[in-house]
This record gives C-alpha cells, structure tokens and sequence, in this order.
C-alpha cells in the first residue's frame, strides 16, 4: 500500500482553510453590535453593544416584586436618587390600590452603548384590577436606564391599551350646532396646564386678587352668564369685579379639560363648584355652578359659558 503524504497534506490544509472561512462568516454574520444613538451627547453615532445577562434578571425579579405589590422589595432595584421617599410612598400607594396586578414580560433586550451607558428594553402584558373595580390592559413597551451598579436611575413607558378596558384616552362624540369637518369626531383630555390654570384662577378670585386673575385671561374675554346675558369684557374691567362686593368663596368640585380629537389646541375645561358671595349691601348669593372656560391657542381663557341651580 502506497500512502500520499503530500496528497494528505494538502487536503488537511483545504480542510483548515475551509474551517477558517466558515468560522471568519460565522463570526461576522453573528456581529454582536448594531443600531445607532443619534442623540445629543458623547455617545452620538456609537451602534449599541447587547448587555448583560444580570441586567436581563434585574428586569424579572423587578417585574416580580411589582407584581408581588412588594414596594419595599421593588425599591431595591431602583437607585436611591430616583426611588426617593416621595416616589417610595406614591409606588406603595399605586400598588395597594390594586386588588391585583401582573407585569408579565415576553422580551427583554440588555443594551450598552460606549462608556457606562446600560439600559434594558422590555415588553410586557400587564393587567391592573382596581380595588374600586376599574380594570386595565395593557402592553407596554418600557426603558430602563441602569447606573453603574445595574439600579434603574430611569424610566419611560409606551402603552397599546386593549379595547377590554374600562378607560380609554378619548371618547364620547362632537357634534356641533351646523354639521361641520369636526362633527362626530370624539373628545380626549386636552394637557396645556388648564387645571392648574384653573385652581390658580381660582385661588386668586377667593382672594379677590384681580391681577392675579388677569394673568389667565386673554386681552378680551366673553362671559356668558347663566341668565342668559352676554358681555364683552376687558382685561381692566377685573379691576371693578370686587367693588361691590365683601368676600366671595369659590368651592371646586371638579376640573375636566377636554378638547375635540385631532384638532388644533384650542380646549374647553368643564368646571363644577359651588361659590358664594357676600355684598357690602348684606345681600348674600349662593349658587351651584357648571362652568365651560374656553382656552384660545395662545392657553388663555377667551370666553366663559355659565350654568347655575
């Protein structure tokens, strides 16, 4: 038997470098970095590296203690800048509220991205049963932010609410008095700081602190009273608003700012309360009262409609 050594030889150098090539395109097919950061900062442009599988366990013993309504157990994952004794008792307030709630991740991604940035994104199914009955669910996609002791420093959620719950975000029905490109279309809660518009206004008038007043209202203004009387008013007229009068004390019971759904800002706040006032003459008047406050685009008050029983 004759054996080809240098027949053997090549073949096992084929071979090697056959290995050596497959390994080079394993490698490179599995490139463990990607995406980029386009943000501010020193890590703009830098791709994302995945993280570590600590960070994935933090993620899951966090989303057992939330679901275990654990506050004390929850505040562990979180740094102690961020789960602050104020944030501690709103998180143990929220969780107490619940009869149950469930925080079921289905994917978590570790990422990193140059220096010590870590941050965990996750997806998860949630379900929230209110103690008053209310019922919620959700799937929310959530970030992480890690310090470097892998603590969550910060945090921001992404909701889908399912069409089973209770509450949505818009609702009800516009329909105008001419039909027009808004009727049908429904209202959702308007967020340019009305309420607290409101409750400052408010304050201010128990004050009968006129200039304080104006800082909520438009240049001009219409008031619509709920005899039925329209007026048009000033900025300066607030001035004689309290002369006749010797105190006033304006209750709320309720600020509800809407406006029509895919619309410009424009809004209107539903204000219910209940107001007496005191006249130098010893008169007294006491109503119950519904209040429309309509806010322009520029967020002051430019109209007023007035109910009251």
């Amino acid at each position: 038997m004759i054996i080809n050594y240098k027949s053997i030889k090549m073949k096992n150098i084929y071979i090697m470098r056959s290995l050596l090539l497959m390994t080079t395109l394993f490698i490179v097919s599995c490139n463990n970095s990607g995406g980029v950061w386009l943000g501010e900062g020193e890590n703009s442009g830098k791709p994302y590296t995945f993280g570590s599988e600590q960070d994935i366990m933090t993620l899951q013993k966090l989303a057992g203690a939330y679901s275990e309504k654990n506050a004390d157990e929850l505040s562990k994952y979180y740094s102690e800048e961020y789960m602050n004794d104020k944030r501690k008792e709103n998180y143990s307030k929220w969780l107490n509220s619940m009869e149950s709630i469930t925080m079921k991740p289905y994917k978590i991604i570790p990422l990193q991205n140059g220096g010590n940035f870590r941050q965990v994104m996750a997806w998860s199914k949630e379900e929230r049963v209110h103690k008053n009955g209310s019922y919620e669910k959700l799937d929310l996609m959530e970030s992480f932010v890690l310090d470097n002791d892998g603590k969550v420093k910060s945090f921001k959620q992404w909701k889908a609410i399912d069409s089973v719950n209770f509450g949505m975000s818009y609702g009800g029905k516009f329909f105008g008095n001419e039909k027009n490109e808004n009727t049908g279309k429904p209202f959702v809660f308007s967020n340019r700081n009305e309420t607290q518009i409101i409750e400052s206004f408010v304050e201010n008038y128990n004050n009968m602190d006129t200039e304080g007043m104006k800082e909520a209202m438009a240049e001009e203004f219409t008031l619509n009273d709920y005899r039925g009387q329209k007026t048009n008013y000033k900025k300066s007229d607030l001035d004689e608003f309290f002369k006749p009068l010797k105190s006033v004390n304006w209750k709320l019971n309720a600020i509800i700012p809407i406006k029509i759904r895919n619309t410009d800002a424009a809004s209107g706040v539903i204000v219910r309360g209940t107001e007496s006032r005191v006249f130098k003459n010893g008169r007294k008047w006491d109503k119950e009262l519904m209040e429309i406050f309509y806010f322009n685009l520029e967020g002051k008050i430019s109209s007023m409609e007035q109910f009251a029983k």
